[in-house]
């Protein structure tokens, strides 16, 4: 499986761009590891975990959980989320028969009384914390599909995170390369600072978040891991070239 998030982000890349290109690596790196924990002992997993006892399967249905929270937390489950569901389902369960049947679980989901409290502890006991937010990633994505991010679904990613024990600033981080579209001050929500920052302080930012997501700090991570840090170190590329370009920054 190795180079798989790099496959699927050359393929977001063409279809959508920048955007496209994360969501892409997101979805091959979350794949890459159900993947890999469907086919490796669990003692290869200690790092990660005392006692693993959570299977490929349930790992599967614990992150259908979370999309159908995500997708009705508002109380109305659009098509433009059920469109943007589809790809990734197929992707995590290998082949569109199975995607099928997981997506009629799914809609079980939607129509029935579910918690994220019921999945989050085991998610965050055995899946690494590099996958836990690539997973918020695509449940960022799910939650734009339809343009924005409503209120409700935006306390539910919260809490989402805050159960995966995601930290706040990474999270806030993360979001904000998801609304270019929404949010005039998003490349300065990227880097950790306000639009009343100084040219040093945004240069200080730029450095601090380029060091933090250089993906030579994943080096002995794997590749996809390694290749998703590459993309995320772009994206903070992305946001300061759009600060450096507004405000004439050399």
């Amino acid at each position: 499986m190795e180079g798989l998030a790099f496959l699927f982000g050359f393929i977001g890349m063409c279809i959508g761009g920048f955007p496209g290109a994360l969501i892409g690596l997101v979805i091959g790196t979350i794949v890459s590891f159900v993947f890999s924990y469907n086919k490796t002992s669990p003692n290869d997993y200690q790092q990660y975990s005392d006692s693993i006892t959570i299977s490929a399967e349930e790992l599967k249905y614990s992150i259908l959980v979370l999309l159908s929270c995500v997708m009705k937390a508002d109380g109305v489950v659009k098509k433009s989320e059920v469109n943007a569901v589809k790809p990734f389902l197929i992707e995590l369960f290998g082949s569109e028969h199975e995607a099928l049947n997981a997506l009629q679980t799914l809609k079980n989901l939607l129509e029935s009384s579910v918690s994220i409290e019921s999945v989050t502890p085991q998610l965050r006991r055995h899946v690494p914390y590099e996958v836990r937010l690539e997973l918020v990633h695509v449940l960022i994505n799910i939650a734009i599909a339809d343009g924005a991010i409503t209120d409700p679904e935006e306390r539910m990613l919260y809490q989402i995170a805050s159960y995966l024990a995601i930290s706040e600033n990474d999270y806030i981080s993360l979001k904000a390369l998801y609304q270019q579209n929404q949010d005039p001050n998003w490349a300065y929500t990227a880097l950790g600072i306000g639009p009343d920052a100084t040219d040093e302080e945004v240069k200080k930012a730029y450095r601090n978040m380029a060091m933090k997501y250089h993906p030579d700090k994943v080096a002995s991570a794997g590749e996809e891991i390694k290749q998703q840090a590459t993309e995320k170190f772009r994206a903070i590329n992305e946001a300061y070239e759009h600060i450096k370009a507004i405000r004439g920054i050399i």
